[in-house]
């Protein structure tokens, strides 16, 4: 498997489904979502000024949506690094294996939903940013 970069992360946007009383999106893993989905969690309750994440998945891929207010996600493949800003329910950005990501600039009430494709593993983290630019160095693959 090749090793994962920033360009590699997109925004997508989910199917919209209007109705009289409301709106309402869909990811259902097979069109929507790039990979099976395994594990749904949220944050939320967010302190002001707080920030999450902080890590990298060795083979999870991780699919993050906006589910209330807004926030940011710095994406960071130890040579490039991009923000994508969230702010509505029907886009989601994936951020593949291999990625540091990072959740910040949470709004009041903010949701943070993140669909992925693997069950929790804590093998599969790479929580320090060292760890991580010793992960991706050349010849190794993530």
């Amino acid at each position: 498997m090749k090793r994962s970069q920033v360009i590699d992360c997109s925004i997508i946007e989910l199917p919209k489904v209007h109705f009289k009383a409301g709106n309402m999106s869909i990811a259902d893993g097979i069109n929507e979502v790039p990979f099976k989905v395994d594990r749904v969690f949220w944050i939320y309750d967010i302190p002001a000024g707080e920030a999450r994440g902080a890590h990298a998945h060795r083979e999870c891929h991780q699919f993050i949506i906006a589910a209330s207010g807004s926030f940011e996600v710095e994406a960071d493949d130890g040579t490039e690094k991009k923000t994508f800003y969230l702010n509505r329910p029907f886009y989601g950005l994936h951020v593949p294996p291999g990625i540091w990501a990072h959740e910040f600039n949470f709004s009041a009430g903010a949701i943070c939903l993140v669909l992925t494709s693997h069950p929790y593993d804590d093998g599969d983290y790479i929580k320090s940013y060292d760890e991580y630019l010793r992960f991706i160095q050349p010849g190794k693959e993530t």
